[in-house]
């Protein structure tokens, strides 16, 4: 067994044009005074890393990684989940997966899914350079669209699909596994890799690579009425990232897992702060210590109902309130005594 670390933030959802959410210092200081010791860090946010130099220059992350330090943070992984999503993204969402990219790589979607490769060597690189062996991403999505198959899909689309998605990837797989940094997939709705079923085909059409692994976030199996319990049982083995943000799902004679379209508030499945919803996080703690993950506990935020401020603040007690110190010792070890072998074999009536 082993203890999870934390508590941890997510910074994507706090970044802010006012301070202390406008800079690097500035959120590192108010991570730390609400009792955080980590950050994981969205390498798209520019005022937080140059993710660029940071695949070319060592010394540029020891620089970074000391900076952080100062503050009694550590990072606990790099994100790349806006470039991930457009290593693959089906034509359909063009438009709208554009926002994600530069200026001058919109209305290109070749040139768009280069910069995201780009992105993610230089991810795997500065990775490596900062001494940390988990990264957090997504896979993208060219089926997502067809999750529900109507009209039929044809015979071989999906293998097609997920080879596809497979072969966008392996470089990049290559490139994380030969800096020693597991690519954590969030398996996420809006993803090809969105339950375990998905994340197996995935995993076969890369032939098992040894970098695809899962960054497990159970407020995302609530909404689609899946067992987040016993998925870690499944696939704890892969469970490298963990993000620590609560859900609810309340459907009625007029809503259900679809949303009917609605705005976030309105919807049957929705995310709520930590505590709020009705994940079983006690339950959660308690199967990734007994696997012994080695995870850090990350608080995502989001939450249609709580401001990200007071979330935060009890996101950390939340987090430091869930943690298992991991034991050591029986506790019937009391009664124990050394036995040699001809005294079991006494035991056994040999």
């Amino acid at each position: 067994m082993k203890t999870i670390k934390g508590p941890a933030v997510f910074l994507a959802q706090f970044m802010d044009d006012k301070p202390p959410f406008n800079s690097l210092d500035g959120l590192c200081g108010w991570a730390r005074d609400l009792g955080y010791k980590g950050i994981q860090i969205p390498t798209w946010e520019t005022r937080l890393i140059d993710l660029k130099l940071a695949g070319e220059s060592k010394t540029y992350c020891d620089e970074l990684k000391g900076k952080i330090a100062d503050y009694g943070l550590e990072i606990t992984e790099l994100s790349t989940h806006l470039q991930g999503q457009l290593v693959a993204v089906h034509p359909a969402y063009d438009l709208m997966f554009d926002n994600f990219a530069p200026d001058d790589c919109k209305n290109n979607p070749a040139k768009r899914t280069e910069w995201a490769r780009q992105q993610l060597l230089s991810a795997a690189r500065a990775s490596k350079h900062l001494g940390l062996k988990a990264h957090a991403t997504f896979s993208g999505a060219l089926m997502w669209h067809m999750w529900h198959p109507w009209p039929q899909l044809p015979t071989g689309l999906v293998e097609m699909g997920f080879k596809e998605l497979a072969d966008r990837w392996l470089p990049l797989l290559d490139e994380f596994k030969d800096n020693g940094v597991a690519v954590c997939y969030e398996i996420h709705p809006g993803e090809d890799l969105h339950d375990g079923v998905t994340f197996e085909r995935f995993l076969a059409a890369t032939g098992n690579h040894e970098a695809v692994n899962i960054l497990y976030d159970p407020s995302h199996f609530v909404l689609q009425q899946l067992d987040y319990i016993t998925y870690i049982d499944h696939y704890h083995e892969f469970i490298k990232a963990f993000h620590v943000k609560d859900s609810e799902f309340n459907p009625t004679g007029k809503k259900g897992a679809y949303g009917g379209y609605g705005d976030w508030k309105d919807r049957a499945g929705r995310y709520r702060s930590l505590g709020d919803g009705q994940i079983d996080y006690k339950t959660v703690f308690s199967k990734l210590t007994e696997y012994g993950c080695d995870v850090w506990a990350v608080m995502e935020w989001e939450c249609v109902i709580k401001s990200p401020e007071q979330g935060a603040r009890e996101g950390a007690k939340f987090i430091s309130d869930h943690i298992i110190e991991a034991t050591t010792k029986r506790f019937d070890d009391f009664a124990g005594a050394e036995i040699d072998k001809e005294k079991l074999k006494k035991i056994l009536g040999l």
